[in-house]
């Protein structure tokens, strides 16, 4: 019998990532002693998200290419700051008005894990449509936001939370190793290429077993007001960055890193770990994140396409009086 599993979680935005989480945080609010019986199942199930994670990353750091030609590194390099600099700024805005605790689920360690990160696959596909090769390529530097580093560095630094410089050592290590496998060794990054596709289910599902369905339920309104936020502003914010390597002119392609990936549902149980005081948070951000990815999904490609459509028109204008 032949169940078409993957094509119809495929078939949903983000669908490889969420619903395995959705399982997993059901299973946690409904029987949660099956995940807790002990041996391989609950390492693998329930308290491996860590070791999954980190494996991720050297999977995902090892597709990138530090011999990168230098249009698609600078295209990346900008685009990657960007992110950071409009994440980061939402999160000290929001940090400052409501505190902590933020609103409706809304927090500042929610903001800066989805909105420093993006979705490399769903970048990949848009720059493929709208954009040319140096736009594909430039995923190689958009890769370092898959990790938590980000996140620890503008907690650190802003003073909202205690993260020693080995915890930030300790978050980037993985990719770093993961990218002098990769660069050392064309066959190993071969080999690790489907790593981040294959562990990100297992990823999702050990995440949403250390969740409450009841929290995720509650994101509401939050987790899409963050969804909005994360595609408006770090889209438009890549779209005008991305003029700096286009000649003064903004382009489309730019706005595609205006998502985030489920990844970033991990950051703030991550970060938890390392100073406990962002404990408290930690439910209503995954669960904000969650939402927050499925919404950048449907609407990032919607926002790409609209301003490609503007930017045709500008062209053609311009062609005209010419």
């Amino acid at each position: 019998m032949n169940v078409p599993i993957l094509k119809t979680l495929r078939k949903i935005p983000g669908g490889v990532m969420i619903i395995p989480l959705l399982l997993g945080a059901l299973l946690n609010s409904v029987c949660p002693q099956v995940l807790e019986i002990g041996g391989f199942s609950t390492a693998m199930f329930k308290t491996g998200i860590n070791a999954f994670v980190a494996l991720f990353f050297v999977c995902s750091g090892s597709q990138i290419k530090i011999r990168e030609a230098a249009l698609p590194l600078a295209k990346g390099t900008v685009l990657l700051i960007s992110k950071f600099v409009v994440g980061a700024a939402l999160g000290l805005l929001i940090s400052k008005i409501w505190g902590m605790a933020g609103f409706l689920s809304i927090t500042p360690l929610a903001v800066v894990s989805a909105a420093t990160n993006s979705s490399g696959t769903l970048y990949v596909a848009l720059a493929n449509e709208y954009g040319d090769n140096s736009d594909v390529a430039a995923i190689g530097p958009l890769c370092l936001n898959d990790s938590p580093f980000l996140t620890m560095l503008f907690f650190g630094a802003a003073g909202l939370a205690d993260i020693p410089l080995l915890s930030l050592l300790a978050a980037i290590l993985p990719l770093l190793l993961g990218m002098l496998i990769g660069n050392l060794d064309p066959d190993f990054r071969k080999l690790l290429e489907p790593g981040t596709a294959i562990i990100t289910p297992f990823v999702a599902f050990t995440l949403g077993a250390n969740l409450r369905l009841q929290a995720i339920l509650s994101a509401g309104i939050g987790g899409v007001i963050l969804g909005l936020m994360t595609v408006l502003f770090t889209g438009l914010g890549g779209y005008y960055a991305i003029a700096i390597c286009n000649h003064g002119k903004p382009k489309a392609v730019g706005a595609a890193i205006g998502s985030c990936a489920g990844i970033c549902s991990a950051t703030p149980m991550y970060l938890a770990q390392i100073d406990p005081s962002l404990a408290p948070y930690v439910e209503s951000s995954t669960a904000s994140c969650t939402a927050a990815t499925i919404i950048t999904a449907i609407l990032c490609p919607v926002l790409v396409a609209f301003l490609y459509k503007i930017d045709q028109k500008k062209e053609a204008k311009r062609l005209a009086k010419s």
